[in-house]
């Protein structure tokens, strides 16, 4: 399977399940609407930087010469489009199950202005961490050839 496809499933799969976590948390808890949108914003958001730091530090390791790398930047993007729309027309199908409350929004709601909010949720913090994984791995390659000194 390629590469964006894996991302894209796991990362929209995980964004649908962490909005009908909050729509069935919201309906028997609503006081604590605030943290839990909060921790539902910073895991997805931390998933990516995190698989985004060992995308950078596979590929630095790979190949140490930074002109010669592979850039995933378009993996990433393909991933976050496919898992920003994918997640979109599932919270929009779960939704018109009973019981289950996703806020009610349209589909086309759904799939412009939900999923482009996906979509940067999960390209910009894979971008980052993508550039911190090559910066740290970089940085331990230069530490481990450097001579110490006497």
């Amino acid at each position: 399977m390629n590469a964006w496809v894996v991302r894209a499933i796991a990362l929209g799969a995980l964004v649908v399940f962490l909005r009908t976590v909050l729509g069935f948390a919201m309906v028997n808890w609503p006081t604590w609407g605030v943290l839990m949108r909060l921790f539902c914003l910073i895991v997805p958001v931390a998933t990516v930087l995190y698989w985004g730091v060992l995308d950078g530090r596979m590929g630095r390791s790979a190949q140490p010469d930074p002109e010669r790398g592979t850039d995933p930047a378009l993996v990433w993007l393909e991933a976050a489009a496919a898992a920003g729309l994918g997640s979109g027309l599932g919270a929009w199908m779960l939704d018109r199950l009973p019981k289950f409350d996703l806020g009610d929004n349209g589909l086309l709601f759904e799939l412009t202005a939900a999923a482009s909010f996906i979509v940067l949720l999960i390209f910009i913090p894979a971008l980052i961490g993508v550039g911190a994984g090559r910066a740290l791995s970089a940085r331990a390659a230069t530490d481990q050839f450097t001579p110490a000194p006497a």
